[in-house]
């Protein structure tokens, strides 16, 4: 279901030729809209290679979905294996650049089981200050509780933005725009075509929680070596929910130890409409409804943590995410779209940019989907990041193009920063050859990915 909403309400263009009378804030070469694990890299990037770089961000701290949404994990770093018992990394680049400096403050754990595959848990503190260090270091200014309220549009050109803050309205002018927010923000505000999944059905957020005050080895010794609950706990959450001693509608749940001795990180919740429809969090009103019920929920699983699971016993809940965890949006309609059968037959291309090994990890429905990629890999183009309509804009992040079962596996953190990398590099080739971003082969930019350590 292709979406061009034409100009309704919310959008705000203005004109390039006759801009309001509002404050210009900066005129820089890149701005990027969102400081996740995508803006983050972009921004970086840009500045690296000498460039005048804004990253904006909506949040008072870095971090995006692993931070405010709490997912704690890097995921995609690591192939998936029957055979192979020790992980084994493929994904390097500014995705291993920052997984290690976690490492130096101690913020990173080593990898654990999840499943076939292999994942680690950060320090959402640790996070944030890292990738402070990293911006502040490359020379790239960051405004954060900045949020993007309009376009500045040249024909089809976006030339800058509206930013709104606490301060008031301003404009920021741009030679070239990367899109990080996640929602294809800037896509949507300039019209450009955009997708909803699978004909609109997305998949559920979730509300991530820490726990504190866990006897982890007793923990560990119950639950295993897998981050993924074995078959002992979904009949546990089975008979608790069929006994309606608490509500819980996600029957497969997630746990992870932490960098703190007594503490996990816990993706169990599944969130609905009360009347059981898909909730899209773009509406505010439905993002409202799966905050509630979120914390709703977290306070049922701990509640059976403490009851069920050897270790718990003493356990509370230390926080939530701030917001619920978004899995998916937007999606755009790029030159190239990823399409499920590329994830499936781990193709491979010339002109990619990313490798991904992680599963199609599918939360639609009544419980997860997960299909692995064993031993393999597929890769993802450079015009996947690149609207099909429009100039100077690029995304990156999970907004990409890709058909809804390609995305459940795209999506994950590793990758992200490699798509901001990806499309940082294509804004500094593209501003100093003069050409369109659509115009850049894709083997260009991923001959300079190389060249910086992706390992393609």
């Amino acid at each position: 279901m292709e979406h061009s909403p034409g100009f309704p309400d919310w959008r705000l263009i203005h004109r390039y030729d006759s801009l309001p009378d509002l404050p210009v804030l900066a005129e820089v070469d890149v701005l990027v809209v969102g400081a996740g694990a995508a803006g983050v890299a972009a921004a970086t990037t840009a500045a690296e290679y000498g460039k005048s770089t804004l990253v904006i961000e909506s949040y008072g701290f870095c971090g995006g979905a692993a931070v405010a949404g709490l997912s704690g994990t890097i995921c995609g770093m690591y192939l998936a294996s029957d055979r192979d018992p020790a992980p084994q990394q493929i994904v390097f680049g500014f995705t291993e650049r920052f997984r290690a400096a976690l490492a130096r403050r101690g913020g990173v754990t080593g990898p654990q089981r999840y499943g076939k595959t292999w994942t680690v848990t950060h320090d959402p503190l640790a996070w944030s200050e890292t990738a402070d260090d990293l911006l502040q270091a490359s020379g790239a200014r960051t405004l954060f509780h900045t949020r993007v309220s309009g376009v500045i549009m040249d024909g089809d050109a976006c030339r800058g933005v509206e930013i709104t803050s606490a301060a008031g309205r301003s404009i920021v002018l741009a030679q070239r725009i990367i899109d990080a927010s996640g929602d294809a923000a800037v896509i949507a505000l300039a019209g450009y075509p955009y997708v909803f999944g699978d004909q609109g059905r997305i998949q559920n957020p979730t509300m991530f929680f820490r726990l504190g005050n866990v006897d982890v080895p007793r923990f560990l010794d119950y639950w295993g070596d897998d981050t993924i609950n074995p078959p002992k706990v979904s009949e546990a959450i089975e008979a608790a929910d069929a006994a309606a001693r608490h509500a819980l509608p996600r029957k497969k749940i997630w746990i992870f130890p932490t960098t703190h001795p007594r503490e996990l990180l816990v993706n169990a919740t599944r969130l609905t409409a009360h009347d059981g429809r898909m909730l899209n969090v773009i509406d505010p009103q439905d993002f409202t409804e799966a905050e509630i019920l979120g914390r709703r929920q977290v306070r049922e699983y701990a509640a059976f943590l403490r009851e069920s699971v050897p270790g718990c016993e003493a356990s509370y809940v230390m926080n939530t995410g701030v917001q619920v965890g978004v899995r998916q949006t937007r999606s755009i309609a790029g030159v190239h779209t990823l399409r499920n059968d590329d994830v499936l037959a781990c193709r491979k291309q010339d002109d990619a940019i990313c490798k991904v090994p992680w599963p199609i990890e599918l939360h639609s429905g009544d419980k997860p989907k997960l299909h692995w990629l064993l031993d393999d890999y597929y890769e993802v183009p450079y015009l996947s990041l690149v609207p099909r309509q429009g100039e100077n804009l690029i995304v990156a992040g999970r907004c990409l193009s890709a058909e809804h079962e390609a995305l459940a596996s795209a999506r994950v953190t590793a990758q992200c920063f490699e798509y901001g990398r990806a499309a940082a590099v294509a804004c500094v080739l593209s501003l100093d050859s003069g050409q369109p971003l659509r115009a850049l082969q894709g083997r260009q930019v991923r001959a300079e990915m190389h060249r910086l350590g992706s390992a393609l």
